[in-house]
């Protein structure tokens, strides 16, 4: 089970490594303050969040928001997109339901 978990880790690393690329390359953003995670915070973070919820892609991660050391973006296997808060130790502390979903009609982060 743990490599199991690794080797997702990897992965969700990798795409997020990916698309960070791409956004940045494109001179994409949102503009806002939000600092995407790296290295091993990045790591971690998403480990933490991927066992809260018990799996899924990790979609977006950020520094110091709602509160949290950390937040983490997971889109679920159902579709559903939740985001994971984390403390600084990197423990769970609040989940709620992200509103920039497929169905979202008010832009792509309207966070």
């Amino acid at each position: 089970m743990t490599r199991k978990l690794g080797i997702v880790a990897a992965v969700v690393l990798a795409l997020v490594a990916l698309s960070a690329g791409i956004a940045v390359a494109a001179g994409g953003g949102s503009g806002d303050d939000e600092q995407a995670l790296v290295g091993a915070t990045l790591e971690r973070a998403t480990a933490a969040a991927l066992e809260h919820t018990g799996g899924g892609i990790v979609t977006e991660t950020e520094a110091g928001d709602d509160g949290a050391a950390y937040g983490v973006e997971v889109r679920l296997d159902n579709g559903s997109q939740v985001e994971v808060n984390l403390d600084e130790n990197f423990d769970v502390i609040g989940q709620e339901a992200d509103d920039d979903g497929s169905s979202d009609r008010d832009g792509s982060n309207d966070d």
